[in-house]
């Protein structure tokens, strides 16, 4: 990863100068009292505010480690010197919790039931809507020379008494948070003390036992869009708003975990088109840049609203990389024309990436996280999650309208191979979370 350019040192000519005049007669006159005192005193807030000037100057750098940083861009970043709020361990020295592989494992399990969680929506309940297998629900996910720290739902409720957390992004986030919900909601065998509601863009689950909310916010692009109507936004002509992160931003203050995604709804096929003004103004400016462009600048946007608005002493900032999809069978080598339609098996390929994962956009993750200023831990679920072809919510699940007679007659036609299953591989995405959160 890029990394800050330091500054230049003195030329060799003004040191060769202040050594051979200015230093000998200032060492023989000696420091007059109002020197001593004024570097006394600089010492004594560089001492006290160090830190803090060290931000201010750029030179910490977030405290992710190797496991972070994106693939093909190995250049590790150094230690966030600040402790993480919540941590109450450290992972062991050298484990990357996201390189690893799939294995089955029975006596895991899924950490919930389908049928005991009431909060999934209807578009991932795979077994009410005819999943023949569960297969799925028994690969776990095991980093290469460590293990994941087991999900403690105990630990990860108690450490949210009193506080609010926040996932902020598109479908794929809701998933995400909606599985968290699922793992810890059995701790709250009271029903009356628990509830989920939405409105507009916000759905926040309260478990008032613990005075603690878990929710999510509907914002795909982060910026302002015209996508943003929580249910009416299937809209094929894009647009993006410049600079307009508070619009959303202004909801997502005071959260002490926010979990941040965008990435799909950039997926057009053509450039982004850019609004320069407001959406209210009568004669609009837009112009088109490449989704790389377009993307790094909503990148940038999270990160500085993040360095406004959050403290690392308090808070912690995720943001998971791209979800992949399995449209195209041809990329693990099979049958020409078909998708993640009756696949139950993963990818056993390390080296499989699939032709839907730009890697270009994770250069721009990569290339942005490497300059941050502020601590934003990258949740690099994207390699893992390439392996999943079996993991879709393909056919099962509810349906937007009514399918044809030849959609019917050809389910690889209308398969969902973007979504994933619940319960399924978005709880690893999780567990991944509270590793990081709690094992820094």
């Amino acid at each position: 990863m890029k990394t800050p350019r330091s500054p230049s040192p003195p030329s060799s000519s003004s040191s060769s100068s202040s050594s051979s005049s200015a230093f000998p007669l200032r060492k023989a006159r000696g420091l007059s009292p109002f020197l001593f005192t004024l570097l006394a005193f600089i010492v004594f807030v560089v001492t006290l505010y160090g830190q803090d000037f060290m931000c201010l100057l750029g030179q910490l750098d977030p405290y992710s480690s190797r496991d972070d940083v994106v693939a093909g861009n190995p250049s590790p970043r150094r230690k966030w010197e600040v402790e993480p709020a919540f941590a109450v361990g450290k992972k062991p020295a050298g484990c990357d919790y996201f390189s690893g592989r799939w294995v089955w494992d029975e006596t895991a399990g899924p950490l919930y039931e389908e049928s005991e969680c009431p909060y999934i929506q209807p578009q991932l309940t795979c077994q009410a809507h005819g999943r023949p297998d569960r297969d799925y629900q028994f690969w776990r996910w095991q980093p290469h020379g460590c293990d994941l720290p087991s999900f403690n739902a105990t630990l990860m409720l108690e450490s949210l008494r009193g506080k609010r957390m926040m996932y902020v992004g598109d479908s794929l986030n809701r998933g995400q948070y909606v599985s968290m919900v699922c793992l810890v909601h059995r701790l709250i065998p009271n029903e009356s003390a628990k509830s989920m509601e939405t409105t507009g863009s916000l759905t926040v689950f309260t478990a008032a036992d613990y005075n603690a909310t878990i929710e999510f916010y509907w914002a795909p692009f982060l910026l302002e869009s015209n996508s943003d109507d929580a249910v009416i936004h299937r809209v094929s002509d894009r647009i993006v708003r410049r600079g307009s992160i508070n619009k959303h931003g202004r909801h997502w203050k005071g959260a002490d975990v926010v979990v941040f995604n965008t990435y799909l709804w950039w997926m057009t096929g053509l450039k982004m088109k850019i609004l320069q003004g407001s959406f209210d103004d009568e004669a609009k400016e837009i112009v088109e840049v490449s989704t790389e462009d377009a993307y790094r600048m909503a990148m940038r946007s999270m990160m500085r609203w993040a360095r406004k608005n959050m403290d690392p002493r308090t808070t912690r900032v995720f943001f998971t990389s791209m979800s992949p999809t399995h449209a195209k069978s041809g990329d693990w080598g099979g049958e020409p024309g078909k998708n993640c339609y009756n696949e139950t098996t993963p990818i056993n390929n390390a080296t499989y990436w699939g032709s839907d994962s730009r890697r270009s956009i994770m250069q721009v993750i990569g290339e942005e996280f490497g300059k941050s200023k502020y601590p934003v831990t990258l949740l690099n679920i994207t390699q893992l999650s390439n392996y999943r072809k079996d993991a879709h919510t393909s056919i099962y699940k509810k349906q937007w309208s009514p399918l044809t007679a030849e959609q019917l007659a050809n389910p690889v036609s209308y398969a969902d191979c973007t979504h994933w299953c619940l319960p399924g591989l978005q709880d690893t995405w999780n567990e991944l979370l509270f590793a990081k959160l709690f094992y820094p």
